[in-house]
């Protein structure tokens, strides 16, 4: 097997040692553990149906459940996809694992949640392949805050596999290369990134199979013009999903994901099985003058969408909510799209760290009633039951695990 810290967590893992060698459809029980925080967000619930339900589940036996997806692992805690990270999010019940998707210069995908995040992800900028970033690090004066963006793809893989993973962050006052690799937010912790190890998405999918789960790839937006070197994006698709095809993965295993929706509409077209489950990430927050309370403002028409063999949707989990009356209840987009038969994923729980100041971007439309973290349940009990999502990325999945299960979901 090729990673040693997949060989120590199967040691330790019963679960884990029993999905070696199955089929990822096969989905073990035992061994999970989902840690002191679901508890500890529990307790912070007011008084009510909810936190009765949640607390009455406290005996249960952890299980893996399809609707607790690990978003780039378990970064809350652990540089994202990396093979500790997911390691992580299996060990609290992920079903599905994820590993964005970009290039490498010579044409080799690997797991990184952007094309031009390795200054923010990696220790490039301290490397002995700094030189080769787009823009090189310039330090923070009193006016400007320090820069830099590094790409994949300036860089081969044999170079890319000497980086080392950190958490994503960057400390914009910095006046040097090394400080710049700093500024980890204070909910979030350096300390599980000694030997961490970066992944190819061919990796990643010999490695989430082992681990019991189920696979949701996002084609990311490259930085770079396409084609790229004759490499397009037709070309670009339809090495993700060979990667699958390779390794044997059944496309009921796998949920593409892409916020380009002829990305999504390429694999309906030309890879039917896998179309059938890809995602369209709906990005609709950018356009201007869009009101996801207000269907005249909604750029895609979802009937439409449906009609074109388009089955997932995955907004952001604010798009999802409204307030009415200081209770969080489903948005017109919500209804719109389930009226026309769409199923719904969405993202990023546990994202936002503490959230007595309001929460942060993906609170923004129930930040009038988030004064604390008891929000993380209340809005996954609303968007579970009211809005019926059908799964939910999480930094830190054995939040969602725990209601998962809890939930019969």
């Amino acid at each position: 097997m090729r990673f040693p810290a997949l060989c120590t967590a199967l040691a330790l893992s019963p679960s884990l040692a029993f999905a070696v060698g199955s089929t990822s459809s096969e989905v073990p029980t035992t061994g999970l553990d989902y840690g002191p925080r679901p508890a500890y967000l529990i307790e912070k619930l007011p008084e009510g149906a909810l936190k009765t339900k949640l607390q009455s589940c406290a005996g249960q036996a952890p299980k893996r459940s399809l609707f607790s997806i690990g978003h780039r692992g378990a970064p809350l805690m652990f540089p994202e996809h990396t093979v500790e990270s997911n390691v992580a999010a299996a060990g609290m019940g992920a079903g599905i694992l994820e590993c964005d998707v970009t290039f490498t210069k010579d044409l080799e995908l690997v797991c990184r949640h952007a094309q031009n995040d390795l200054h923010t992800t990696t220790n490039i900028l301290t490397s002995d392949f700094a030189h080769t970033c787009k823009t090189p690090f310039i330090a923070a004066t009193d006016d400007t805050p320090a820069t830099a963006e590094c790409r994949t793809s300036e860089i081969t893989l044999a170079e890319f596999r000497t980086l080392k993973p950190k958490m994503d962050s960057a400390d914009k006052t910095a006046k040097t290369a090394a400080a710049y690799l700093g500024g980890i937010a204070p909910y979030r912790t350096d300390l599980f990134t000694d030997g961490a190890q970066q992944m190819t998405h061919a990796e990643s999918i010999e490695l989430f199979r082992a681990l019991g789960a189920k696979f949701t790839p996002e084609l990311k937006s490259p930085s770079v013009e396409m084609p790229f070197n004759g490499f397009s994006q037709a070309d670009y698709a339809q090495k993700m999903i060979d990667e699958y095809k390779a390794a044997g993965v059944p496309a009921s295993d796998v949920w593409a994901q892409s916020f380009n929706l002829d990305d999504v509409l390429y694999w309906i077209g030309n890879e039917p099985e896998f179309g059938k489950q890809a995602v369209f990430l709906d990005a609709s927050y950018k356009i201007d003058g869009f009101d996801h309370t207000n269907p005249e403002t909604f750029p895609h028409d979802f009937v439409d969408l449906k009609s074109k063999g388009v089955n997932f949707i995955a907004p952001p989990m604010w798009m999802l909510v409204t307030t009415e009356q200081d209770k969080i209840a489903p948005s017109a987009w919500a209804i719109a799209a389930q009226d026309a038969g769409l199923e719904i994923i969405t993202w990023t729980l546990e994202r936002s760290g503490p959230l007595a100041s309001g929460g942060g971007w993906y609170f923004q439309s129930v930040k009038d009633v988030t004064t604390d973290d008891s929000m993380y349940y209340q809005l996954l009990d609303v968007l579970a039951q009211d809005v019926k999502i059908k799964g939910m990325f999480s930094d830190w999945p054995a939040t969602v695990t725990y209601y998962a299960n809890c939930m019969g979901l």
